[in-house]
């Protein structure tokens, strides 16, 4: 059971707060980087932030810098999202993903998504 299992998505009303976020399982956890993306509806898939294996440096879409705050916990084999000052602009399916070594036989994940609804 290689997954990743998004959790934490739904509606909220612009300005206030969520916490999305994914449990790994499967694979060894700490050797990849991740990252969450968003797909809105009839947009392309968008990269919103992304984290080192270890956690030691971030990025972040220019859209929601200062907002949202990746995070990861390797004890816990899994990786946060916290969304600050909601907009209606990040309404959207959040996906996340693991990237590993090319070498690795699996070095590639996507969970299944969350939808993230920010409407007053």
């Amino acid at each position: 059971q290689v997954q990743l299992v998004e959790s934490g998505g739904g509606l909220v009303q612009p300005g206030r707060s969520l916490r999305l976020s994914c449990a790994a399982s499967g694979f060894t956890f700490s050797n990849y980087a991740m990252s969450w993306y968003r797909q809105a509806p009839g947009k392309e898939r968008e990269l919103v932030a992304a984290i080192t294996s270890a956690g030691g440096s971030t990025n972040y879409a220019d859209s929601v810098k200062g907002r949202f705050t990746i995070s990861r916990d390797n004890a816990k084999n899994t990786v946060y999202l916290q969304m600050n000052s909601l907009k209606p602009e990040d309404t959207a399916v959040y996906y996340c993903n693991a990237v590993g070594p090319p070498r690795y036989l699996i070095n590639n994940l996507w969970g299944q998504g969350t939808q993230v609804t920010v409407s007053s």
